[in-house]
């Protein structure tokens, strides 16, 4: 047994476990990864770390540079805020542990890594990172990868001890560490590293391995994804790399846009109140079905998405109350009992109750369609997603979904023409502002590189049938329509269109959001 050469704790210095990788003496061997595969049985398919290679240059300017990929240990770690349950929890030592046994499977962690470090373990449907060998580190022993590299390019030791290894080589030769603007504050830190290697955005993989298959160097992209043949120096190809996967597939797409016409709904049925506008029983039950199948429809949604679906109570037994997935949670689950009092409401034929009820029902029903924007801001890995708007144009789009609900219903139940112009006018405003929205990725420049390249993505790249269909099909028609057509059926078919471009806008942003690779 190698024991570890830094005391875990002294009687004046508190163990801060930190991690220096050495580029300089890393030979891309990989035994660091087939290590920490057998010491903790990781599946094929899936890595706790890997070795990224990349080439920089042209011959005869060329070299091969390496980057050894794992958890980032965070002082600060997303993974944790965003976790429902607590499976991610950091220790007093510092290293960012999980529990397999407690996860229920979210992806929130895999979404909110900027470092694309944690994966779903397809054998127990878990989520697992590197732990920094825990397990070793509390028999004194080190992490597996330390012990079999070759070069001695892995140093562990406490960060807080001035006169440990790792402190002393981070002061001496001006350690890196990845991402340092995400305000994680990693300790993992890389000495000699590439900038080439630590940032994806400067290195492309060109779709081949083959060294005969390149001509006049490496392919150099510019910011919009364009490729150019003319080799440089300054070139960069991706020569050895592991998938990387979106955590969150179609059912978030289908959840947001689910959850925003539940919202929506009493949204509408609220603004209507407080207009003044009597409703029938009729509406208090009418609208109460509507928001209750389609808040219903997106607990079904979220629960499926879940790798372990039946562990999903634990969302409520075992809160950790700084998780957006918990708060929202709760506030569906708050919202769903205003509906619940509404429909009672409305068989018993309380209309004086609507005023009353529309109180806590817009907040809630506002909330609920607004809390995952707040969720989206927890996952630090997706620039996209960063937007300080992204509330209000969730609330937007909820509003324009519930007027365009009431819009279509009212075809099957009378409405007083005061209440139909009131419809009609909320439809209208919540598509000029969620058009506004959806244009402003235009006008406003993304200062973060990788929230350029993923509205890219999504305005002109792979996703962009849907983003088109959703500003054209879903807002600027629907938008036209209802400014110069007034009548009940030409409301309907604006609805209709618009509903239908939301969700197509909805799985654009979702999904362009997870398409820039993190490491």
């Amino acid at each position: 047994m190698i024991e570890l050469d830094v005391v875990p704790k002294r009687n004046d210095v508190p163990i801060k476990w930190g991690k220096v990788i050495n580029e300089h003496t890393c030979i891309g061997c990989h035994a660091c990864s087939v290590a920490c595969k057998m010491e903790h049985d990781v599946p094929l398919s899936v890595n706790r770390t890997y070795v990224k290679q990349v080439e920089v240059g042209v011959y005869p300017e060329a070299s091969r540079q390496f980057q050894v990929t794992r958890c980032n240990q965070c002082e600060d770690p997303p993974c944790v805020t965003i976790c429902p349950v607590t499976a991610m929890f950091k220790r007093p030592d510092g290293i960012v542990d999980f529990d397999r046994e407690v996860c229920i499977g979210c992806k929130g962690c895999i979404a909110a890594c900027p470092y694309d470090a944690i994966f779903i373990n397809p054998a127990v449907h878990s989520a697992e990172k590197c732990n920094f060998c825990a397990h070793r580190i509390d028999l004194g022993m080190e992490p597996a990868c330390v012990l079999v590299c070759p070069v001695e390019a892995i140093v562990v030791g406490n960060l807080n001890d001035s006169q440990s290894e790792v402190s002393q080589l981070i002061a001496r030769d001006r350690a890196a560490v990845r991402k340092p603007e995400k305000g994680t504050n990693p300790k993992v830190f890389y000495v000699g590293a590439s900038d080439f290697a630590l940032n994806p955005s400067k290195s492309q993989y060109t779709g081949s391995h083959m060294y005969s298959e390149e001509r006049e160097g490496y392919p150099v992209h510019d910011d919009h994804g364009h490729g150019s043949a003319h080799g440089s120096v300054a070139a960069a190809r991706l020569a050895y790399d592991v998938p990387h996967h979106a955590p969150w597939h179609w059912e978030v797409s289908l959840y947001t846009w689910t959850k925003s016409i539940s919202a929506g709904v009493f949204i509408m049925f609220a603004i209507l109140s407080f207009a003044g506008q009597v409703l029938p029983a009729t509406w208090d039950i009418a609208s109460a079905v509507i928001g209750g199948a389609f808040l219903a429809f997106t607990g079904i949604l979220l629960i499926k998405d879940l790798d372990h679906p039946s562990r999903f109570i634990r969302i409520f037994t075992r809160p950790q109350w700084k998780s957006w997935l918990v708060r929202g949670s709760f506030i569906i689950a708050g919202y769903s009992i205003v509906l619940l009092v509404q429909f009672i409401a409305g068989l018993a034929g309380w209309s004086h109750w609507d005023i009353g009820l529309s109180i806590p029902g817009v907040i809630l029903g506002g909330l609920t369609a607004m809390y995952t924007a707040f969720l989206f801001a927890q996952a630090k890995g997706r620039d996209l997603w960063q937007n300080p708007s992204l509330p209000l144009h969730l609330l937007s789009q909820a509003t324009m979904s519930g007027a365009a609900a009431f819009a279509i219903t009212a075809l099957f139940l009378p409405l007083s023409p005061v209440a139909l112009v009131i419809v009609h006018v909320t439809l209208v405003a919540a598509l000029a502002v969620h058009l506004a929205l959806i244009l402003s990725e235009w006008v406003i420049p993304h200062t973060i590189e990788d929230a350029k390249r993923a509205a890219h993505h999504m305005i002109y790249g792979q996703y962009k049938g849907y983003y088109w269909t959703g500003m054209l099909v879903g807002a600027a028609i629907p938008l036209i329509l209802g400014i110069f057509f007034a009548s009940p059926i030409i409301a309907v078919v604006a609805s209709v269109l618009a509903l239908i471009g939301l969700l197509s806008y909805e799985h654009a942003f979702v999904q362009a959001g997870q398409s820039v690779p993190l490491s």
